[in-house]
């Protein structure tokens, strides 16, 4: 029998960056707040996504920087072979120190936190099963669904032998480095996958539809990574699609592409998309999805059920953790910060993101194509620079910069920025705050030049 209600102020379903900065924000505007989470506290990004995601990709960059080093002089010549499982332990550590922390967080605030899986039961009150098989049924004035996604793969019926691969969830569990291992899509997950072991020395295997990467992205960055993933050594094949895999005696992986070619791997990794955490009981109340599953909400993330609320990639939208994070602190503004926070909502607009590839990309605004469709090709302006770092004027290893600023109208209003090169990222970010803030052109070029540096070519092209 499920326990006697309790009531909450707050309940927020979900322990992601999103449900955790939401619950966490309420709480200190005062309101008594409740947070269930079924796995770990920090979702998918901090367990099995961009933190852990992001060690290996430190692993990798530095893999590459080594290979270099005699080119500066050291004396590389000694064992520097890499030891996945040490790493691993390392990597798995971390994370379960960064979970102690999301809960020492919650508790610092006063977030009652529960672990179980919940759903809306028929009185439309929320049920959580919880972790010992008990179960407890709360209720609240205010319910937060910020359960996220997970990944999606395809049916056995679209694919033979599917289920000899993994997906991105499994890639943090692999024990030991595969020699030879096929990724198949041409998303960021896969782009950042498939940088990761090539640059750790695995031969490494990327399957996808079309003829360039990250499709997404405007035609630079695709252009860019494709070519350079091609020249370093990664396999790309285009325009290609599993069609069956086969197991074989020694344990290997057969692939069938579409083409009629076989690639043998030891491993297969599948990265095609993610959809939506649902199972919730959402229609026990109502709560209206999508085409694509995902819940539909208004520019203030409130669902079609009174009082019930919804964010993070459970909605779609843009799926990034700094997003989410942001998205749930305003929205726990709004309902408990008073009048100061009345009309506080999330602006999607000119959000920044970047890929963890080898080398980095980061892309802000429009693409130059949907400028273009937006505004129309009279009045829309590109400056864009192709070059090698100063870095790698000591190698005969180069890897390509190249950047692409897009303007519109007579004052050159920026209105898209994209980027591939050692420290896109951290370039992005700064750039990213003067976008945001309606930067012109001529705001660039009036900003003197750090040099020598990649990114004084942003304040410099013409």
């Amino acid at each position: 029998m499920p326990s006697i209600a309790q009531h909450y102020k707050y309940l927020v379903i979900g322990g992601g960056s999103g449900g955790v900065a939401s619950a966490r924000r309420a709480a200190k505007h005062g309101a008594k707040t409740l947070l269930i989470e079924g796995k770990a506290l920090g979702g998918t990004c901090v367990n099995v996504g961009c933190v852990p995601k992001k060690v290996m990709w430190y692993a990798s960059d530095l893999a590459g920087k080594l290979s270099i080093a005699k080119d500066y002089g050291f004396n590389v010549a000694g064992d520097f072979s890499f030891n996945w499982t040490t790493l691993k332990e390392k990597r798995d550590a971390y994370v379960k120190r960064l979970n102690g922390i999301y809960e020492r967080n919650l508790e610092k605030e006063g977030v009652d936190y529960v672990y179980g899986w919940a759903k809306f039961n028929p009185d439309g009150k929320v049920e959580v099963t919880l972790h010992d098989g008990k179960k407890a049924v709360y209720s609240a004035d205010h319910i937060l669904i910020a359960t996220g996604g997970q990944t999606a793969l395809p049916s056995e019926e679209q694919i033979t032998g599917v289920k000899l691969g993994i997906d991105s969830d499994g890639f943090f569990k692999l024990e030991k480095q595969p020699k030879r291992v096929a990724i198949v899509g041409a998303g960021y997950i896969g782009i950042e996958f498939a940088g990761v072991f090539n640059g750790l020395g695995s031969e490494t295997h990327l399957i996808i539809r079309g003829d360039t990467v990250l499709r997404k992205f405007d035609d630079i960055i695709q252009e860019t990574v494709t070519s350079y993933y091609e020249k370093s050594g990664i396999n790309v094949h285009k325009q290609s699609q599993v069609t069956k895999v086969t197991k074989n005696e020694d344990g290997s992986l057969d692939l069938l592409l579409t083409t009629g070619k076989t690639v043998q791997v030891d491993e297969l990794i599948w990265t095609i998309g993610r959809k939506s955490f649902l199972g919730l009981g959402l229609d026990n109340i109502g709560v209206k999805l999508n085409d694509k599953n995902q819940i539909i909400v208004d520019e203030y993330q409130r669902t079609n059920v009174p009082n019930v609320y919804s964010l993070g990639d459970v909605v779609g939208n843009v799926e990034l953790t700094p997003v989410a994070i942001a998205a749930g602190r305003k929205l726990s503004n709004r309902l408990f910060g008073g009048d100061q926070f009345k009309d506080q909502k999330m602006d999607y607009n000119n959000v920044p993101s970047v890929v963890f590839s080898h080398p980095e990309s980061g892309s802000i605004g429009l693409t130059e194509k949907q400028a273009i469709e937006r505004f129309g090709k009279n009045q829309i302006k590109v400056y864009q620079s192709k070059f090698v770092s100063m870095f790698y004027a000591m190698s005969e290893h180069k890897s390509p910069i190249a950047y692409k600023l897009i303007v519109q109208g007579d004052n050159e209003k920026v209105v898209g920025l994209h980027i591939v090169g050692d420290s896109s990222a951290e370039i992005l970010q700064g750039f990213g705050v003067a976008i945001k803030m309606g930067a012109t052109k001529a705001d660039f070029d009036n900003c003197v030049a750090i040099h020598p540096t990649s990114a004084e070519e942003l304040v410099t092209m013409v």
